[in-house]
């Protein structure tokens, strides 16, 4: 079954899954449960946080899904996420940044179990979760190719997080505002405090072609929080201060259906090892917290999760990965366990309040040239932008800092 057809049939039963997209002026803009993971890996988990904001809008992927943050919503589940905040303009949810001076801008939250922000050199393991991504190979750059992958995401994905910190960008200078040890409700940082760092040299840490097994067809959000806990130990992960800068993108193949994400309309989200709104439970783990983003194979959805936003020909074909992957590498830097990080009034992070921002406008979508070669990617907010005002930024001047990571 298509996803337009997905989409037809929610839409038609007036329900969609999807987090909302901050700004109405956007231009497009789980299934079963699991048994808890061994008994000899469990560890004390911090509780949920109490002011975890619920999500109100019926459109958004996070709506009775309170574990999908940062989730990137398709181009038309966004659309309709737009229209009905223009019609419920007094919906916004409530959580601590509603009281903030600014209810547009981010604003910290505190931080779960100490971490807020990553604050030391940012790791990004890639684990292809499933004996059907195929045979492994290598292409004449030494990038991991694999027989499954006919779109080619891959090569594509580790090219790009190689190159993150290169060829003079400053894509990643927005997110170097950011920063923690601070009070809750802040919008702002001041120097002497451990700010995100700019990824000199980039962020791509190793790859795991993981074919234990056959990837479920329709993963829980328990079982890919699993899959990535039990990279944290293939990669030697296995203390806390190991992966307290690190992430783990769990990559789905083709076919398949991680969180049902093509009949709940969303392209990818993030979250933690210990969110106990995970669905099937939060997993536990022995080597501290683990972040990681549930990232579909989404060349499947085409252009409704962003195939040729930006670029038209081959090129294009792989607009939405780069894009949606980075959507979710920039919100796990802001919003490493979430929600304690940076999220404005209504819970969404920094990379949700700039999605499918069309190219040629302020913080629009763009292609990010690196030294590795050329990704599209989308603006992030930031909440130094208009003199405080807060907006959408593809570029930014690294912001230095006094404080050790």
């Amino acid at each position: 079954m298509s996803l337009g057809t997905h989409a037809r049939r929610w839409s038609a039963r007036g329900v969609a899954a999807v987090v909302p997209l901050a700004s109405a002026g956007v231009l497009l803009a789980s299934a079963g449960t699991e048994a808890a993971a061994s008994t000899a890996r469990a560890t004390t988990m911090p509780a949920a946080v109490a002011g975890t904001p619920p999500v109100t809008n019926p459109y958004a992927p996070a709506y009775h899904h309170r574990y999908r943050h940062g989730a990137v919503p398709t181009r038309g589940a966004a659309a309709r996420m737009a229209a009905w905040a223009r019609q419920h303009p007094g919906a916004a949810t409530a959580s601590p940044a509603a009281r903030a001076p600014s209810a547009n801008n981010l604003s910290y939250g505190g931080g779960v179990g100490g971490i807020g922000v990553t604050t030391g050199r940012a790791k990004v393991y890639l684990v292809f979760f499933g004996s059907q991504w195929g045979r492994k190979g290598r292409n004449s750059q030494g990038y991991v190719t694999l027989s499954g992958d006919r779109a080619g995401e891959a090569p594509y994905l580790q090219r790009m997080f190689k190159g993150l910190g290169s060829n003079r960008e400053r894509w990643s200078g927005v997110m170097t505002q950011y920063c923690q040890g601070i009070s809750a409700g802040s919008q702002s940082c001041p120097a002497s405090a451990p700010h995100i760092r700019f990824p000199s040299g980039g962020v791509l840490a190793g790859v795991w072609v993981d074919k234990r097994v056959k990837s479920p067809a329709r993963a829980t959000g328990h079982r890919l929080g699993r899959e990535a806990v039990d990279a944290a130990a293939h990669f030697g992960n296995t203390t806390a201060a190991r992966n307290r800068n690190t992430q783990y993108v769990i990559l789905s193949p083709h076919g398949t259906d991680p969180d049902r994400y093509k009949e709940q309309q969303f392209c990818a989200w993030h979250d933690w090892n210990g969110d106990s709104f995970l669905s099937g439970g939060p997993v536990p783990s022995t080597h501290g917290h683990i972040a990681f983003t549930n990232m579909p194979y989404v060349t499947d959805a085409g252009r409704t999760c962003g195939a040729h936003f930006v670029r038209s020909g081959t090129s294009g074909r792989l607009d939405g990965v780069s894009m949606v992957s980075g959507h979710e590498y920039a919100e796990t830097l802001t919003d490493q366990n979430p929600p304690g990080g940076w999220v404005d009034s209504q819970g969404e992070e920094n990379a949700d309040k700039c999605a499918w921002r069309q190219p040629g406008t302020t913080g629009g979508a763009a292609v990010l040239h690196l030294s590795t070669g050329n990704f599209a990617m989308q603006g992030t907010w930031a909440n130094d932008a208009g003199g405080g005002a807060g907006g959408c930024r593809f570029t930014h001047s690294i912001v230095t800092t006094r404080a050790a990571g």
